[in-house]
């Protein structure tokens, strides 16, 4: 039997996981049917949970219990998400096995209430790892100031970690120092480097609906028109060549020697939000080696049904610089649109678990 797309893909060097979880989608075989066209792992974070318990009663009967036994509404949400990643985990184990630790992967995010708070994150990213108990989840920390302390903190604990919310390169470089930090310490520490593994999210679309609203609104229409959905590639390839850099450097061979494993660039927000782009721009424009890119099941099927597999991402900056330069002369500088973009995405994460949180107490009280 022929290869899908995503099989193909992963033979390549890139792996596609699922930017999605929910219990009908595990309880249902779908995850597993999903697994069979090649998806490798999946990611999660605060809004695909707040639509997931808010898009049915899939979740109600063990909100039911929890709250029979005095179960708190966090409490009840604690529950609820992690035992939908270890489910997960669970169907991902094989592949986990498979490719001694590179793929399988299921992400969980860390209360993002906790972003500017490096000691809480720490110990909640602890308390997490603890509960969930599963050698293939990671753990989402957003590439904050606060955060990267607590990424080197968590490595260095043995606790595999996504490093979540990267727009910029210049937070990709931070991200990478910190995961070069922890791994050394965690060396230090005696431990076993081939179990601990890290991916940099690195969010891409968003980047593209920023910059094109603002040339939008440019007079010199004609250049500006030339530059609409070229920026988040660019942007993404500039990381892709630092990554390509720091991971090839003299400082991470020694650690290689050592059973270090490459932090992997993962490409997430890649689903097409501009109906004018093509429905699978962010994952044709990005296949890269040695990546990841997460997709929602939508972007998942068009790629399954038309992707085509060829390099659009390498180590070659000329024309990612050539891009951010143009858009600089016009005024826009892609370090501003980045730093917006992490406020931004913090505060919409923080949004939606407080929703979270308040549909269960409506289902709660409602019971």
């Amino acid at each position: 039997m022929s290869k899908t797309a995503v099989e193909q893909l992963g033979e390549f060097g890139q792996s596609i996981w699922l930017d999605y979880i929910s219990r009908s989608l595990i309880k249902s075989g779908r995850l597993n049917e999903l697994i069979g066209l090649g998806v490798t792992g999946m990611t999660s974070n605060p809004t695909i949970f707040d639509q997931a318990i808010k898009s049915g009663d899939d979740y109600d009967e063990q909100i039911r219990e929890l709250k029979k036994a005095g179960m708190s509404v966090f409490e009840i949400y604690d529950d609820i998400t992690i035992k939908d990643i270890q489910a997960a985990a669970d169907a991902f184990r094989p592949i986990y096995e498979r490719t001694k630790g590179l793929d399988g992967y299921v992400s969980l995010e860390i209360n993002p209430q906790l972003a500017y708070k490096t000691q809480k994150t720490i110990e909640e990213g602890k308390r997490l790892a603890h509960k969930v108990n599963r050698p293939n989840v990671m753990f989402k920390v957003p590439a904050t100031d606060a955060g990267y302390s607590a990424i080197t903190t968590l490595l260095a604990e043995g606790i595999n970690v996504n490093v979540t919310l990267i727009f910029s390169l210049g937070q990709y470089q931070k991200t990478a120092a910190a995961y070069v930090a922890g791994i050394k310490e965690f060396l230090r520490n005696k431990g076993d480097a081939r179990s601990l593994r890290s991916v940099a999210s690195v969010f891409v679309s968003r980047i593209d609906t920023a910059v094109d609203a603002l040339l939008d609104k440019l007079p010199e229409k004609k250049e500006a028109a030339s530059l609409k959905g070229k920026a988040a590639k660019a942007n993404a390839n500039l990381i892709y060549c630092a990554y390509a850099r720091i991971f090839a450097g003299d400082e991470f061979k020694g650690l290689k020697k050592q059973g270090a494993s490459m932090q992997r660039v993962l490409w997430g927000s890649t689903g097409t939000k501009n109906p004018a782009y093509s429905d699978i721009k962010y994952v044709a424009e990005l296949i890269g080696k040695d990546t990841v890119n997460t997709v929602p099941e939508k972007t998942l099927q068009a790629f399954l049904d038309h992707g085509v597999i060829e390099e659009t991402c390498t180590a070659d900056a000329d024309e990612a610089e050539q891009v951010i330069d143009s858009l600089r002369k016009l005024g826009i500088d892609i370090n501003d649109i980045c730093a917006q973009l992490l406020t931004d995405g913090i505060i919409a994460f923080e949004q939606s678990f407080v929703s979270l949180l308040d549909a269960i107490e409506k289902k709660t009280k409602a019971m």
